[in-house]
Order: C-alpha cells, then structure tokens, then sequence
C-alpha cells in the first residue's frame, strides 16, 4: 500500500551509490500478543521528486506525509489490518550509512512505542529498542533459559548484556535481586521502565560497558546469564567474569554459534562443563539459531 501510494506520486527512492533520493525505508514492528503496529517512515530531507515532474496536481512534501498517515489509518479503519496502530512515525536520516537512525523524528499519529506482552510481563517498546522480532520464538527460548536456571528462589542472579531487561524480569519474581548490565542507555532506561511497570522492585539495571562495570558491583552473583551480542563477550571480559565471581552456575544465550563456540573454548578451560544445549528456531527461514547453553563447575 505504502509503496503503491508514493509510487503513485512519482517520490524518488534513496540511491545508495549516488545518496540521492527520498524514500529510505519503512520500518514495521507489531506485537504478537497485543496486536499493537508500530510503522516508521523514514527518508531523507532532500527534495521527495528529484527535480522531476510530479504527478498532475501533485502535493508539497507537508501534505505528502499526511497523505501517507492518512492512507495507513484508512486501512485500520477498513478492517484491513489484523491489528491496530499504536504510532505512525516520519524519520529523517541523512547518514550516507544504509542503517535506520534518526536525525529527526516526527511523530505523525498516536505515541512513539508500542506494548508487547511476553510470559505474563507487558514491556514498552521503542522504534530503536532491541526487543526480539519474534515474539512468540522468544517466550520459548525464555521459557527453555528459565528451565535451565531452575530454582532461584532467594538468589541474587547478574543478567549481563541485558538489553531492555527481558530476561531479568522474567527471573526476577522468583529471585531474591536480579542486576542487569547493558552498554546502551536507551535500553537501559526502557529496562527500568518496564519493570517499574511490572510491579518489579527487586531490579537494578546500569549503564555501562560490562567489562568496566564488574570493578564497581561489590555484591556477588549465585548465577550469572550471559546474552552478549552477535561477537560475543570481550575477550578481557569473560575471564574476569570466571574468576571474580566463579558461579557454580552459567547460562550463555547466543545468536552466533561461531562466538558462542569460541567462548565456551574460554570456558571449559576454565573449569566449566557444558551440561545443556538447546537451539531455538527465532529466524525461520534463515540459516540462524538461538542458542541456549547451561554451564556448570566440574565437580
């Protein structure tokens, strides 16, 4: 629909080569549970028609995006939709880098987050928060971490690299403290959010590279779960977590075998044995996985 429309209107599309053009990308994100649609228009600040020749009567660039609001909300209204629109967003970006990032941000309808609701907990997401494109695939690779973890009733657990604290408030109602540790602040301010929106007291979630973070946490860990990006831990990280803490217990969640496998090399090197391996299918359709891995001392 999006494209028939700017098609119509004969907006030119952003040239990666050349950086010229206006239509970059359109970002969708809707949550399996609530049904809530967040859609983000993002294009450059250039001229939408190149210097070309509009269509007969054709619009100025204020009311081309309101046309485009208009027609999405069209379709909600038609029942074309198997769900709602939380916000509709216009993003400008520049950045001759083909990635969605803002220089400025139009809110056009509705709010710039949307709700999704995972193993009983509601979690507020942004256009740019990390959050697990698919839902339903998620709770079941929580659900198999919980698992592994088993009982944590009174236990003080670290969620290091924890994104926007899924993991850690799913730990949290059974845990006596869960600290979760995330280098991007964006996330780390949703991470607070939501859990103060879940009724979470026993959460605290800080700002700050992993590596660096470890010096200043004087309370001790009984398990730690790691959910490091796509490389993996820092190489200087993952021995300081070993041997400043030593929990008898590890979970290691990766999206890369590759890093995952060159980690627990570290790992097992280091006292610790495999005990459980689980990959979850998150990216049908792909060669990816989910990896959930449970490690423990060698007794």
């Amino acid at each position: 629909t999006v494209r028939d429309y700017f098609a119509r209107e004969k907006v030119s599309f952003f040239h990666r080569m050349s950086h010229e053009g206006y239509l970059r990308h359109l970002l969708v994100r809707k949550a399996s549970r609530t049904g809530e649609i967040l859609v983000a228009l993002v294009t450059t600040s250039q001229d939408p028609w190149q210097g070309e020749t509009a269509v007969e009567g054709s619009l100025d660039v204020d009311a081309l995006i309101t046309g485009f609001k208009d027609l999405l909300l069209s379709l909600e209204q038609e029942r074309k939709l198997a769900g709602k629109f939380a916000g509709i967003l216009h993003i400008t970006n520049d950045s001759i880098a083909d990635v969605v990032q803002s220089d400025h941000t139009e809110l056009l309808y509705g709010q710039e987050y949307f709700y999704e609701e995972l193993l009983g907990l509601k979690f507020k997401i942004s256009t740019f928060s990390f959050f697990q494109t698919n839902s339903l695939g998620a709770e079941v690779l929580y659900e198999t971490a919980r698992e592994y973890i088993g009982e944590t009733d009174g236990r003080k657990v670290f969620d290091l690299y924890s994104g926007t604290g899924t993991i850690a408030q799913i730990l949290a109602p059974a845990a006596e403290h869960v600290t979760g540790v995330e280098i991007i602040e964006e996330a780390v301010e949703a991470a607070k959010v939501n859990a103060a929106q879940n009724g979470l007291t026993n959460c605290d979630f800080i700002a700050g590279d992993v590596l660096k973070v470890l010096d200043t946490l004087e309370e001790r860990p009984d398990l730690i779960v790691l959910d490091p990006p796509r490389d993996g831990i820092h190489p200087k990280a993952l021995p300081k977590i070993i041997d400043h803490y030593g929990c008898e217990k590890m979970i290691y969640i990766s999206c890369k075998p590759t890093s995952l496998a060159r980690d627990l090399v570290v790992l097992q090197a280091k006292g610790y044995e495999v005990t459980r391996v689980c990959c979850v299918d998150m990216f049908p359709g792909t060669t990816q996985v989910e990896t959930v891995v449970l490690l423990s001392t060698k007794t």
